[in-house]
């Protein structure tokens, strides 16, 4: 009686420990798999985000051959983000199937654990019913050889009828697991199938916009004349602007070279306030330590800049000289990127420096700043209203004017980040 009483306690310690590592198991589980969830749910509706205000910069352009060129662009970003998007459910529905499968398992795992303890409950309750009188139990009792057997065995029957109640309410617990576990099936099958709706939904969206976007390349194509003409007139007013700066970062060294050497004396060398400065074409600006220190705190920053505006935004036209995809007799070159808002956005300095030039071209980008950052510069063109003075000293974020809006109601600011005279690709250094 003793064995039995010991391997009943042992067994159901060892059930117990079982249960709740399978408990603590499942647990971690299931958080894990729901954090990937809400994480990929969090992306899905970032990339909605950006779909709802690339849709907002499309209603509010109106029709020109430049700015269907910065439409079709835009409809191409868009395209990117739903089949982000796309992509996003089809990770999530993948996750829900593992989860449902998974839950599925564990059901099937309950249900057998179900059925093994009511098999046993039954059969003790067939014991209990063959041997049901009081007598018995007493027979059983007062039939043992000594009195310190009796007593065990007066207690075995009560742990008997302790492990019987046991039972009962672990068939109890096993059977509200299952419902739970059942109702959680349900559930999961639920938002799938609303994720399956949703992803009908985005690829019925994305076809509509592959229309669009073809519907826009034939109208281009239609306006070929009149897009080339326009095209070549941004080329001219891009080049304008070049020499403009060019023409000033030339005055630039110019003036640092006379401010820095004496008539008569070498360029490079001691000037007047007794500094080690040096000034030449292929320098640049006057090189002193704060100089090349805050050149180095730009270049440090690479891939780290904030963008150049206030608000949200989108690029409409790259850095370079670029191939358009849709578009093959269109080819378009910037020395820097434009970058489309909405009406009322402001510029921001991207970094601390120093303005040194703010200057108007007749056309094409209205007002427009350069600040001076060691050797590197950054270009904010296309202002209608300008905050800042040459010479001014600007901080990170600083406000620099407002964006020109144009007569199709598209805003947008052209932007460069130069290393004295080579351009630089702005994307490479912005966040």
């Amino acid at each position: 009686m003793k064995y039995i009483h010991s391997a009943f306690s042992i067994r159901n310690s060892l059930a117990a420990i079982l249960l709740t590592a399978c408990l603590v198991f499942s647990a971690a589980s299931v958080s894990g798999q729901t954090r990937v969830m809400k994480q990929l749910e969090e992306k899905r509706k970032s990339a909605l985000e950006e779909i709802e205000w690339t849709s907002q910069l499309l209603r509010e352009t109106r029709s020109s051959a430049q700015s269907s060129l910065n439409r079709l662009n835009l409809l191409a970003e868009q395209m990117v983000a739903r089949r982000q998007i796309i992509s996003l459910l089809n990770q999530e529905i993948a996750l829900m199937d593992k989860e449902i499968a998974g839950m599925n398992a564990e059901l099937s795992e309950l249900g057998e654990e179900l059925d093994a303890i009511r098999i046993k409950y039954a059969r003790s309750l067939q014991n209990i019913y063959t041997r049901r009188s009081i007598q018995y139990k007493w027979y059983f009792v007062l039939s043992a050889e000594t009195f310190t057997q009796s007593i065990r065995r007066m207690r075995y029957l009560r742990e008997y009828s302790g492990w019987q109640k046991h039972q009962v309410a672990l068939i109890i617990k096993k059977q509200t697991e299952t419902n739970l576990k059942q109702m959680e099936i349900e559930q999961a099958r639920t938002e799938k199938l609303s994720l399956l709706d949703i992803r009908e939904k985005e690829s019925s969206r994305l076809q509509e916009e592959e229309a669009e976007q073809k519907a826009e390349a034939r109208l281009l194509a239609q306006k070929q004349k009149d897009l080339q003409a326009e095209l070549h007139r941004k080329k001219k007013e891009a080049e304008a602007l070049d020499r403009q700066i060019e023409n000033l970062i030339n005055s630039e060294i110019n003036r640092a070279l006379a401010t820095d050497a004496p008539a008569g004396t070498p360029a490079t060398g001691a000037g007047k306030s007794g500094k080690r400065r040096s000034a030449s074409p292929e320098s640049g600006y006057l090189n002193t330590k704060e100089e090349r220190q805050l050149s180095s705190n730009f270049a440090s920053n690479r891939g780290r800049l904030p963008y150049p505006l206030t608000g949200k935004y989108k690029i409409v036209s790259p850095f370079g000289e670029v191939q358009h995809p849709e578009l093959k007799h269109v080819r378009t070159y910037n020395s820097g990127i434009d970058i489309q808002t909405t009406a009322g956005t402001e510029a921001q300095a991207v970094f601390i420096g120093t303005v040194t030039a703010v200057f108007t071209v007749e056309t094409g980008y209205n007002h427009c700043i350069i600040i001076r950052h060691g050797r590197y510069l950054t270009v904010y063109g296309n202002l209608r209203t300008v905050y800042v003075k040459q010479g001014d000293k600007v901080s990170t974020r600083q406000k620099l004017g407002k964006i020109s809006t144009d007569i199709h109601n598209a805003t947008i600011l052209h932007f460069e980040i130069r290393r004295e005279k080579e351009k630089l690709n702005p994307r490479l250094w912005l966040n």
